[in-house]
Formats: C-alpha cells, structure tokens, sequence
C-alpha cells in the first residue's frame, strides 16, 4: 500500500512519569517535533504522567491537541483543561476506536499495560489490514527492546511473519521516527504461515 500524508498522529503513553527524567524529557522533544510539523496531537485526554507533558508542549508549541477520554476519566476530573478539542466517550473500546478513525499513525511512548494494549491493537489492525497506518514506537532508554525480543521470538516460533514485525518502526529519536513513519508502506504479506487457502 503506498503511505498517505501524516497530519495527525496519536500517541499513547504513561499517565505516570516512570522514575527516569528522559522519559518526560522525550515527551517534550516528541511534542515538539508534532507540534512544529503542524501535526494534530491526538491523545487519551488526561492531564497526567507523560500524557499530560506531552499535549502541555504541543499545545505551548502552538500546535493543536485532540484528546479523547472515557467518562469515568472525565467523571474523576482527569480531562486537560486546554485542549484544542476533545470528546468524552463511554469507555476504553470506544476511545480506542475514536482515536483510530482521528489519526493517521500511531506513536508509543513508554508506559505501562495500556499504552503496550493501544500499539499492539493499532498494529494488529494494520497486520490485518483494517487501517493502512504506520505503528512506531519512541525508545527511550531502550524501553522496547524487551517487546521486539519477544516479537523475534514469536517470528522464530512460526506465529507471526518477520514483515510483521519489521512494521513496527522504533528509533530513540523523535524526528527521526516521525521522518520514518511518514516514508512507512504496509506490508502486503497475510498473517497466515503455511496454511493453505488461508
């Protein structure tokens, strides 16, 4: 498939900070490259962790942040109090999915179960072929590097194609990855091995 133009990008990360300062400093440096390629943020809502920093620079960046939060999020008072837009949805299946249809890529940052849930979904659907977008991840002190030794693990294993794995574009440099997630085709390989009719 060939790659379409990037004008938004969702980014799922940590609503803590983790305990490295790198970490919220490459929320920072990430905002920033968003917000001076004139790129819509879209993001989970809230004003926490690595979420929080990140739409703060984009939006002091003068870039425009979307965010979408669920209802109990927004019940407890977690919503950004400045965003450019956002929407209140009932619950996570619905947030993930509002903020599928808003973007044109996908960007990890590190975090926790729900921000490592969020990139495998999106690249699911993308190994699938539900969306044709480009699923990349910023990796800041190597923090991915235990999740593609598992993925090399599961393409030496036979349960997943090595194209399936290459789609995933990691780099420690957030103009870097952004460059590279605007250059990204799909692959145009089934996620079946050795299955006949499949």
């Amino acid at each position: 498939m060939p790659h379409q133009a990037l004008r938004s990008i969702a980014v799922f990360c940590g609503s803590n900070f983790g305990f490295s300062d790198a970490y919220r400093e490459a929320a920072v440096s990430l905002g920033q490259e968003i917000a001076q390629r004139g790129l819509i943020l879209v993001y989970g809502g809230t004003n926490k962790g690595l979420m929080g920093v990140l739409a703060d620079t984009v939006l002091e960046c003068g870039g425009s942040v979307s965010g979408v939060i669920n209802r109990r999020l927004f019940e407890r008072g977690h919503l950004h109090p400045h965003l450019t837009h956002h929407d209140v949805v009932d619950n996570m299946r619905e947030r993930k999915a509002r903020m599928a249809s808003l973007a044109d890529a996908f960007v990890a940052l590190p975090g926790g179960l729900g921000t490592l849930e969020e990139l495998f979904e999106a690249a699911t659907l993308t190994q699938l072929g539900d969306h044709h977008k480009a699923c990349g991840a910023l990796n800041v002190r190597g923090f991915f590097d235990p999740m593609m030794a598992m993925l090399n693990l599961a393409v030496q294993e036979g349960f997943m194609k090595a194209e399936h794995r290459d789609m995933l574009v990691l780099d420690a440099q957030p103009g870097e990855l952004l460059d590279r997630l605007t250059t990204w085709k799909a692959p145009n390989v089934t996620k079946w091995i050795d299955q006949p009719q499949a």
